[in-house]
């Protein structure tokens, strides 16, 4: 049982009756309330769940961060338990035959292959995104959703499918050097070259731009625009100062829905690419595979997982100074 002890005055200025009450009995109510809320699990009944999660999303980075550390076999693939800073300095580093060591940039050519590679992939995704964003945002409520619909049917075929259904499009005999022929102009190689790889992946990565530029400015009221408009403002001063700024968070996290994947990107390079440009993806793949050095393809995807980090902290400090929330979803 808890006491209350209750002081009333009565203020003849403005005739109000004042009460107080003892804070202790708030502390002991706040005391009573339950440690969740009603409908939330409690951390019983939510740890196994949080467990298998960890499984398969820490689990599969934790083995790859170790395997990262540990030495090659002198036969065939795997790893042997013996820590070591090799597979990083490989990296930078490779021994002639009299084991003089000596720098190698051969590695960080490739890495500069990717980065620009995913910079294009990105721009062009932008330059795109945002006009079709922007109309479909403009759109009836009803034909917006039939909008949307259309942008995400390729996320119901299989990516493989789609980068088949480019190869038949962009070979000697496909729709664009047939369209060629039938005007007159000579038949252009386009298929196993760095275009049809980057074609390839600005296909692959454009509803990643869409989508999330487009629920930025799904809620806007567009009367601010009209009004800007009434009061003399330029189209290209209305979409710089009033619409660009409230699309930035759908900007950045486009900008890293695509970013990142198209980095390390594999399937387009090898089927559309025809392995001729060594990206990162391929260079890991190869190294698991066909070199069987796994602690050395671990220290390469340790390293990509670095600095999709650092770009990711780096967004957040700008959101954060810029006051704008940033999340990475569609």
């Amino acid at each position: 049982m808890y006491r209350c002890h209750v002081a009333a005055s009565f203020d003849s200025r403005n005739s109000v009756c004042v009460v107080s009450t003892d804070l202790s009995v708030r502390t002991e109510a706040k005391r009573r309330q339950p440690t969740h809320l009603r409908g939330q699990f409690s951390w019983p009944g939510t740890t196994p769940a949080l467990l298998v999660a960890a499984l398969f999303t820490v689990g599969p980075l934790a083995i790859i961060f170790l395997f990262s550390f540990l030495s090659r076999p002198a036969q065939g693939g795997g790893v042997v338990y013996k820590f070591t800073l090799e597979p990083y300095i490989s990296a930078l580093y490779q021994s002639d035959f009299v084991g003089k060591t000596v720098f190698d940039g051969r590695y960080l050519r490739v890495f500069g292959d990717s980065l620009l590679q995913a910079l294009i992939t990105t721009a062009v995704c932008l330059v795109l995104a945002f006009p079709i964003a922007l109309w479909i945002a403009t759109r009836p409520q009803r034909l917006q959703n039939l909008l949307v619909l259309l942008i995400t049917i390729p996320f119901w075929t299989n990516l493989l499918v789609r980068t088949y259904a480019w190869i038949l499009i962009l070979n000697e005999n496909g729709i664009v050097n047939s369209g060629a022929t039938a005007l007159g102009l000579p038949k252009m190689e386009l298929l196993y070259t760095p275009l049809a790889s980057q074609i390839g992946l600005i296909y692959t990565f454009l509803p990643f731009m869409v989508l999330p530029i487009y629920a930025s400015l799904a809620g806007f009221d567009f009367r601010l625009a009209e009004a800007a408009y009434d009061l003399g403002a330029r189209k290209v001063t209305v979409l710089r100062r009033i619409i660009v700024p409230l699309a930035v968070p759908g900007i950045l996290s486009g900008v890293l829905l695509v970013f990142m994947p198209a980095f390390g990107s594999y399937v387009q390079p090898v089927l559309l690419g025809g392995g001729k440009v060594l990206l990162v993806g391929n260079l890991i793949a190869s190294q698991f595979g066909d070199a069987r050095n796994w602690p050395f393809g671990a220290a390469l995807s340790v390293i990509i997982l670095i600095m999709l980090m650092l770009a990711l902290m780096g967004i957040a400090v700008y959101s954060r100074k810029a006051g704008k929330k940033v999340e990475i979803s569609l």
